[in-house]
């Protein structure tokens, strides 16, 4: 979609972004009767059409509620109201929409493209036989009587908008295109030029290095592993911001084999990953002022005649032993040996992980948060924070030395899961055995968020890009300042 600054419309379609309980004064009678008819009252994604004549044409229009000026949602209201518009009109016919942006500055304006932006991507790249009706038509946004700078902060939104489309590109690809292999070509042609450092690991340096945590998922697939490392240097640090998100490409659940029902949705089981390295594409993308690393291992886990058995013992890198009751709690275990490796690799001024990890989580936030765990609490405020401001939302939730004791393992360090109670928190208390002491450090359980059945804010059913914003907000706010 072509966004220009323009000083005045050309496009038949016209859209004006209004605030709560103030209809524009130059409305026609008619159309301000027809509004308020219509119940039309300026809140966030509101809509009112309308037809009126000029000059001898007749053209669209468009009302787009904001909701109140001023208010502490005001950012996330105004991208509700260009996902509005989006939505409305992406395949309506029209080719060009002009928004009259007088009146809002322009972080505003910023907010609004990127609400129509975000709200605008399909992925219809496997569709052939769509009717005419369904096609995107929406090809230009003319942006006019935007405020001075308004160009310079949609350019720096728009780096954002390319990671999380990225992100969702990645998680809505089938796995019999989306695997280890094709993952990282995949990212590494988007990444080429951007300036970020990109280090891979085959299956034979990881066994070199000991990752028999990661290795035990991936022998049941006949596609090879893969670590991804992708650091970004927009600043000199003594330590570097480290993100690790887990990627498996699709999750059979192995021999632990899940039901069949659904188990399509397994080939979002790499939104951890896909989160990371869309956040590393957008902070290259606006030249944040941050050192960040992002590591990701991507596996498959499928269940053939060498697949990982239950009640296999196995070595992770750190050189603790696992017991592996079930096959179907994988993510954790490929997570700790990335952990083990990028904190071999630098000193972490903190480390954020990110995975689909637990249906437990989805029992127990469902759709709203991502769940998350902390060993330092000022690193969990922050995230928390981001969250908020970014609108991918989080809800922390305890670790302890209760929950701890129950992965002990009779015949190894640990277990790689507990008990059905505290799924999640035990998968968390995993992942804490292989965090060096003294390194802050926050798990995302994200299993409810990266996937949606149903329109939401700023996406459509499908893939929602969670996880690229929260990482983004908090370089900007703890790592940049």
């Amino acid at each position: 979609m072509q966004i220009e600054f323009t000083a005045s419309a050309t496009a038949p379609l016209r859209a004006s972004i209004v605030n709560a309980g103030a209809l524009p004064v130059d409305l026609p009678a008619a159309v301000a009767q027809g509004a308020r008819a219509s119940r039309f009252a300026g809140k966030p994604g509101q809509v009112f059409e309308y037809f009126a004549e000029s000059a001898g044409t007749v053209l669209r229009h468009a009302l787009v509620g904001a909701g109140e000026p001023g208010a502490g949602a005001r950012v996330r209201h105004l991208e509700k109201a260009g996902a509005a518009l989006a939505a409305k009109y992406l395949a309506s016919g029209e080719e060009a929409l002009a928004i009259d942006c007088a009146g809002l500055s322009a972080a505003d304006v910023a907010a609004v493209l990127l609400g129509l932006r975000l709200r605008g991507w399909r992925y219809d790249a496997y569709r052939t036989k769509l009717a005419d009706d369904q096609k995107p038509s929406l090809k230009r946004i003319e942006v006019v009587g935007a405020a001075d700078g308004a160009a310079a902060a949609w350019a720096e939104a728009a780096a954002l908008a390319n990671g999380v489309e990225l992100a969702r590109e990645l998680v809505t690809e089938p796995a019999n295109v989306i695997y280890p292999e094709s993952f990282v070509a995949r990212v590494s042609e988007r990444l080429a030029g951007t300036g970020v450092e990109i280090t891979v690991l085959d299956e034979a340096a990881m066994r070199a290095l000991g990752m028999g945590s990661l290795l035990g998922v991936a022998q049941g697939s006949i596609r090879p592993p893969r670590l991804l490392a992708l650091r970004w240097k927009g600043a000199v640090a003594d330590k570097p911001t480290v993100f690790v998100g887990n990627g498996v490409t699709f999750d059979t659940g192995g021999i632990s084999l899940k039901p069949p029902g659904g188990m399509e949705d397994m080939k979002w089981d790499m939104g951890g990953a896909a989160a990371v390295v869309g956040a590393m594409l957008a902070l290259a993308g606006r030249k944040a002022k941050a050192d960040v690393l992002g590591v990701v291992g991507l596996v498959e886990n499928m269940p053939d005649g060498g697949a990982q058995r239950p009640g296999d013992v196995v070595t992770s890198m750190s050189g603790q032993t696992i017991e592996v009751i079930n096959t179907d709690a994988e993510g954790r275990l490929v997570l700790c040996d990335c952990l083990t490796w990028v904190q071999a690799q630098v000193t972490p001024a903190a480390i954020v992980d990110l995975a689909t990890l637990t249906g437990a989580m989805i029992i127990t936030l469902g759709h709203e948060h991502g769940g998350i765990f902390a060993n330092d609490d000022a690193l969990a405020d922050q995230l928390l924070s981001a969250g908020k401001t970014s609108g991918d939302r989080l809800w922390r939730l305890p670790l302890g030395k209760a929950y701890d004791k129950l992965i002990d393992s009779p015949i190894a360090d640990m277990k790689n899961v507990g008990p059905r109670e505290g799924g999640s928190i035990t998968a968390a208390q995993f992942l804490q055995r292989y965090i060096d002491k003294g390194t802050p450090w926050a798990h995302l359980d994200i299993a409810g968020m990266v996937w949606s059945a149903k329109p939401g804010h700023s996406w459509e059913k499908g893939a929602t890009g969670y996880g690229v914003r929260l990482l983004d907000q908090y370089v900007r706010s703890a790592v940049e300042g």
